[in-house]
């Protein structure tokens, strides 16, 4: 037996000994009281026997390195957008630039508002969940849906989502270089190759404004970080307690879960917010408490394909709980929680432990939020977004918007 035949046995043995210690984990997904120790060496002893047909009778000599990491890679990324497999090379770099971030944190530089772009996988690739207003990627046109094939010159479908993540993040000035497939509405998506200078990590204020001669306050927190919720709660707690309120979570993906918990309790005097569990990750009901409760106000929340993470936790709170109406198009799906697992062999395992649901039971990441009132974007405001740089005549109706506004005006204060 060759000496890469064993190193691809130990790999992946190592992998599967880590899930049945962690709850037995099998290749086909987290069955508490289910899977075995004896299911996990099976599987140990299906993949020994596909690797010798592959050595054997495949129409050259394989590298069983790399079909080995091709493998752990598939099988971690097969449970969901956030699980991976980092090989040790992989791993020495993700370790490498999260140090380098932790050093830019200290200084106020890196993160996402780099390049604008929040991210996750779809379909093997990474995925552009939603872009930041004024960001380097907001003015090189870049959508929601916009799927990067390569980064750095690496195919993103052989990357973790944490790495492609950590490569999108980093210091102001330096550049990053990516191959881009446009999903938009054409008859052949676009490819192109862009380069982003990464800009400081500024966000874009607090959007603010007034409807219906004053009585619903819109508000638009673009982010929810400790500071940005600080400023919403500011303004709900000096508005009028009737007026009403218009939460825009459109494109909100980034932000803390403790703040969009904290802001979901803004409106909801009592009840579950969310919960988070796992396999053995004990059960955490997030409940509200009176004392961070703000008000009882007509509510509508409007929310998007890229809203995500965090906005989804507060547009799941808000339904569940019938605190208000939920607008617009369904979410993105994700919240979860990851553990990094170190392995023998150098690499390491990110592997979600646990799982965001709504008041009702339903996990965000498999099932995401469908709003009670949905509003899918005309056509007209798909060809505007793609035509923003030459705008004709006034802007486009936001129909999302203008129908939340609706719902609200036809409330009682």
């Amino acid at each position: 037996m060759s000496t890469g035949f064993k190193r691809a046995i130990f790999g992946i043995s190592a992998v599967l000994v880590f899930f049945v210690f962690l709850g037995g984990l099998g290749l086909h997904g987290v069955r508490a009281g289910v899977q075995t120790d004896d299911r996990a060496y099976r599987e140990i002893g299906v993949y020994e026997e596909v690797l010798k047909k592959v050595q054997s009778d495949y129409v050259v000599e394989p590298n069983i390195d790399k079909v080995t990491d091709g493998a752990l890679h598939g099988l971690l990324e097969g449970l969901d957008a956030d699980s991976s497999y980092l090989s040790p090379a992989e791993y020495a770099v993700y370790k490498q630039h999260r140090e380098s971030d932790g050093k830019e944190a200290e200084t106020g530089a890196g993160g996402l508002g780099v390049t604008g772009l929040n991210m996750s996988k779809r379909f093997g690739y990474a995925t552009v969940v939603s872009v930041i207003p004024g960001s380097p990627a907001d003015k090189q046109q870049i959508e929601d849906g916009d799927i990067i094939e390569s980064l750095a010159g690496q195919s993103t479908r052989e990357m973790s989502v944490e790495l492609i993540r950590l490569l999108l993040e980093g210091k102001p000035g330096t550049n990053i270089t990516f191959s881009l497939v446009r999903q938009r509405k054409t008859a052949e998506p676009d490819k192109v190759t862009l380069t982003l200078v990464k800009a400081a990590d500024d966000i874009p204020p607090l959007g603010e404004q007034e409807y219906e001669s004053s009585t619903i306050l819109y508000l638009k927190p673009v982010v929810l970080s400790k500071a940005r919720v600080d400023e919403v709660v500011s303004k709900l707690k000096a508005a009028p307690k009737n007026r009403k309120v218009l939460l825009d979570m459109r494109d909100v993906a980034q932000g803390d879960e403790q703040q969009a918990i904290r802001l979901a309790n803004a409106f909801l005097e009592a009840g579950t917010i969310a919960t988070l569990e796992g396999q053995k990750y004990p059960k955490v009901v997030f409940s509200a408490q009176k004392s961070e409760f703000i008000t009882s106000a007509p509510l509508a929340v409007l929310v998007n394909h890229g809203t995500s993470g965090s906005g989804e936790l507060i547009a799941g709170a808000i339904l569940d709980n019938k605190r208000g109406d939920v607008v617009g198009d369904r979410t993105f799906g994700d919240g979860s929680v990851q553990k990094t697992i170190e392995l023998p062999s150098g690499g390491a395992v990110i592997l979600s432990v646990a799982k965001y649901a709504t008041p009702a039971g339903k996990k965000i990441q498999d099932e995401a939020v469908t709003p009670n009132v949905v509003v899918v974007p005309s056509l007209d405001e798909q060809i505007a977004a793609e035509m923003e740089e030459k705008p004709a005549g006034p802007p486009p109706a936001d129909d999302q918007l203008n129908k939340a506004l609706a719902l609200l005006k036809a409330k009682n204060g």
